[in-house]
């Protein structure tokens, strides 16, 4: 499915967006916040449609902006299908070798959602500081070893 769109930034803030015709959703036909695949200026990405009040909205990082060239106020035709495929999250190098001394941690890695699992990535690869970096996955395998 397409749809012409203008990437929308919240006012004084940093989040941008793109506004899902609702007509959209509803061929989506997979509920009120189906996980997609959206590609627009000839870059891909996986996410899922939310609301914000009334409006079907598409959430666009700074990151998959600079990927895609693009900039609150441009309009562009956006292609959106349905993403079946299991979203999995790869756990850094660092993170994986400490599974091997924490398998409790890794089980409750294992029963992670994808949002959650990626929270903790995220984190992780936050910082360039190889110290800091170190705390964090042993934060985050002190933590999922009391899940």
């Amino acid at each position: 499915m397409n749809f012409r769109a203008t990437l929308w930034k919240a006012e004084g803030k940093n989040a941008t967006g793109i506004k899902v015709p609702d007509e959209i959703v509803v061929e989506l036909n997979s509920g009120r916040r189906p996980a997609v695949r959206v590609t627009f200026n000839g870059f891909t990405y996986r996410t899922t449609v939310a609301t914000m009040g009334s409006v079907y909205m598409m959430p666009v990082s700074a990151e998959v902006r600079e990927k895609a060239g693009v900039q609150a106020g441009d309009s562009f035709e956006v292609e959106i299908e349905l993403d079946t495929d299991p979203r999995k999250m790869d756990a850094p190098a660092d993170l994986s070798a400490a599974f091997d001394y924490n398998p409790n941690a890794m089980t409750a890695w294992s029963a992670l959602s994808y949002s959650k699992q990626r929270a903790i990535v995220l984190n992780i690869e936050g910082t360039k500081n190889p110290e800091t970096r170190a705390r964090r996955v042993a934060k985050a395998i002190e933590q999922l070893s009391t899940e």
